[in-house]
């Protein structure tokens, strides 16, 4: 049986926007995230951290520790019961320090106390004794081979080739080396998790993450335990944007909850979370773009080094997406890319919001704009010349086979009015007028243009699918549904689109989304956009399954030839109209399935040719901005964007994940930065470290275009990064317009402006 067509006739269902079920709790304050969970007599835990970014440890000392009133456990590497391994795509990087630490705030031991201040107080009296070593802090020359050998296998993670094409001259040539920093994801709610022992040498451990499974699969095999004997639920999650792919406290919350026999919490606070999770990665990027004199590229050659820190986590797709998408969304047919991910001692990094496109988005498009330049052309005209349309070949050869509306989403935000002029009246619209520190002086605007493309869901041939039960039953007399998956609700508003789904394809009201947990199969990481397209993928196809069978028990009583289900009634062909709650009746209906997309493809080492990904999505920024050249302070006046969704499932949601997103970019642009000196960070606060509030973020025009993607459920794309790839780049392009300098590096600071 198909999926349903009109879903227009389902007011809650697809294409809606109901209420959160989370929603009111969550404004209310009352909703419980994973650092409120309790145990009535639970122990709290703390890590011990390297102060060094690289050392060897040729001692640890924990007697004292131990002596201390309250202390239950402290643990070190030799407690270890598994492997002293783990990583999401390489088992590089230890529970617990062994032998050497790579990075500042790499954890060596971990307490389990009565009160976390007695678990702080028992951190300070382990004796570790440390032989400082030079650490590794520069991507390129760790490429190049210089300094220590970080790992047996060397410095380099990964190295992405791709090359297609001969005709590397051109009419005009446009050079340029991009910088992009170390941003991070500063979601709101700190790393945390409870772990509970069985009475049979398992453990429960409640925590929040974006994957569930692989979790639980580094966990097993760092505790030695089969998989039954860990099992993981989802706590409420404050934030994520790929800073909880990687494990955090999981293992060592486990370690000491099964070493003490008690619950053990742990909550990492605002400084530990910065050391705790990994981070974008920086990136140095050399580009040259050749063209005819009318603008029409010819070839691009790159070359990008994207530093992955101490340990690889997900550096080796990182590098994949940065050297696949390094292009951007334009035709060319010459293009020469190599991309290097590398060891350093700086703090890891692995997933954010964008993935490798938006390093590669940043220097891709300051090129596009200096080719404008050198060919006299609008920066839109340029872009308009070599924009992608289906059918268009990226350049790993694989062919654009759905809509790639480019062309039409960077028209859309031309055409957008243009704010008015400020005339100094309103201080709070002026750069740095909420602090009274201009009335207009120096004050200059600037408009400026992006567009960029991201990939969709898991790409180079990863097994990437989701598994989805649907119950349908009667409960209070009326037809009723739950839906159990592993797939990780981290704010982004998934158990609004499952419930959605089934709301369209029972044709019922009342669904229940169960807790997330590992009794069922795997979800897949809450990443890459890949949630709504996988799981929802999972979830109507569990539907499906569950309305064949409810039409064959129908059967017995009706003609069911071109039945459909609407408003918890089944409508046959001929009229025939039946409550779905009488024909359930006592009977349930449960059906399990495991969803998967159409396959991809690992690159070819040698060329970088296949078909990498599943799917493609693009977004177009215009950005205007007032940039006060004497104090070196920017105001985003207004940042609109034009986004193709394939379908939008969500309206309301789909605005917020672009608004969410190009708040990320902005921050980017100009304020977020982790900053390292000789691998250690200087600034772990939010204090130090600057993210956007209502304040800097502007209003937005935002236009949705809907252009179905045949090969996805109900043709939907992933929406939630495109949007931080092109508002960057809009916002310095905006800000080079203002000031004609070159600002080569994000975040544009104010001494970039000033030259101070």
């Amino acid at each position: 049986m198909t999926a349903s067509t009109d879903i227009k006739t389902t007011p809650n269902g697809v294409g809606a926007s109901p209420g959160r079920p989370d929603g009111i709790v969550k404004v209310r304050g009352e909703f419980a995230y994973s650092s409120d969970l309790w145990h009535e007599d639970m122990l709290w835990g703390a890590t011990l951290r390297s102060p060094h970014p690289y050392a060897r440890i040729v001692s640890i000392d924990i007697a004292q520790a131990l002596a201390v009133q309250g202390v239950y456990a402290v643990l070190t590497h030799d407690d270890v019961p598994g492997v002293n391994r783990y990583g999401l795509e390489h088992a590089d990087q230890p529970v617990l320090a062994d032998e050497v630490v790579r990075y500042q705030g790499e954890p060596v031991a971990i307490v389990a106390a009565d009160h976390p201040e007695t678990a702080r107080r028992a951190l300070k009296r382990i004796a570790v004794t440390y032989e400082v070593l030079e650490p590794v802090t520069d991507s390129e020359a760790a490429v190049a081979g210089e300094g220590a050998r970080l790992h047996a296998g060397g410095n380099v993670v990964r190295h992405v080739k791709i090359r297609r094409g001969s005709g590397f001259e051109a009419d005009v040539v446009v050079s340029g080396v991009y910088e992009v920093g170390m941003q991070d994801q500063a979601f709101l709610g700190p790393e945390s998790g409870l772990a509970v022992p069985d009475t049979e040498g398992g453990v429960d451990l409640y925590v929040a993450t974006q994957w569930l499974h692989v979790d639980q699969q580094q966990i097993v095999a760092a505790l030695g335990l089969p998989v039954e004997k860990v099992r993981l639920t989802l706590g409420g999650v404050g934030g994520a944007f790929g800073g909880r792919e990687d494990l955090s406290m999981q293992v060592h919350a486990c370690l000491l909850a099964l070493h003490t026999g008690k619950p053990v919490k742990m909550v990492y606070n605002r400084e530990e979370s910065f050391y705790g999770h990994v981070h974008r990665h920086p990136a140095k990027m050399y580009y040259e773009h050749g063209a005819d004199r009318d603008g029409k590229l010819v070839y691009v050659k790159a070359r990008l080094f994207l530093d992955g820190g101490a340990y690889a986590s997900s550096t080796g797709a990182v590098v994949a997406n940065a050297a696949t998408l390094g292009v951007g969304p334009y035709n060319v047919d010459s293009v020469s890319v190599d991309c290097w991910g590398t060891y350093t001692n700086n703090p890891p990094c692995g997933a954010m919001r964008g993935f490798g496109a938006v390093q590669a988005g940043f220097a891709y498009e300051s090129q596009m704009d200096k080719l404008a330049a050198a060919c006299g052309l609008d920066p839109v005209e340029v872009r308009l010349r070599n924009a992608m349309t289906e059918g268009s070949l990226m350049p790993t050869g694989q062919v654009v086979d759905s809509a790639a509306p480019v062309a039409e989403l960077l028209e859309l935000v031309r055409a957008k009015p243009m704010p008015a002029a400020n005339d100094g009246s309103d201080l709070r619209l002026l750069p740095g007028g909420v602090s009274n520190t201009t009335h207009g002086e120096g004050v200059v605007r600037g408009v400026g243009y992006a567009v960029g493309i991201k990939n969709v869901c898991f790409s180079e041939g990863f097994d990437d699918y989701s598994t989805a039960r649907v119950r349908l039953m009667v409960a209070g007399g009326e037809p009723a549904a739950t839906v159990h998956t592993a797939a990780c609700e981290v704010g982004q508003g998934l158990v609004t689109v499952m419930q959605q789904i089934v709301r369209t394809e029972l044709g019922i009201e009342q669904v229940t989304i169960l807790p997330m947990d590992t009794s069922i199969g795997n979800g897949g990481s809450t990443s890459a956009s890949r949630q709504t397209y996988v799981t929802g993928g999972a979830v109507q196809a569990a539907c499906l399954a569950v309305r064949d069978r409810l039409f064959k028990h129908a059967a017995a009583r009706f003609d069911m030839s071109g039945a459909s289900l609407a408003g918890g009634k089944i409508v046959t062909q001929h009229g025939v109209v039946a409550d779905v709650a009488e024909v359930v009746g006592s009977e349930v209906f449960d059906e399990t399935v495991e969803w998967r997309h159409r396959p991809t493809q690992a690159v070819d080492p040698e060329f970088g040719q296949g078909n990498a990904h599943v799917q493609y999505a693009f977004a177009a920024h215009r950005a205007v901005v007032d940039v006060d050249t004497e104090l070196g302070l920017v105001k985003v006046v207004a940042l609109d964007c034009a986004q193709d969704v394939g379908k939008s499932m969500n309206p309301q949601a789909v605005l917020g994940q672009i608004q969410g997103g190009s708040a990320q970019g902005l921050g980017l642009a100009v304020m977020e930065e982790i900053q390292i000196a000789d691998g250690k960070i200087r600034n772990p606060s939010f204090t130090d470290y600057l993210i956007p509030t209502v304040l800097d973020m502007p209003p937005m025009s935002i236009d949705v275009l809907e252009r179905a993607d045949p090969h996805a459920p109900y043709g939907l794309r992933g929406v939630g990064e495109p949007p931080t790839i092109s508002s960057t780049p809009a916002i310095v392009a905006a800000i080079r317009a203002a000031t004609g300098l070159a600002l080569p590096r994000v975040p544009v600071r104010p001494e970039h402006l000033t030259g101070t």
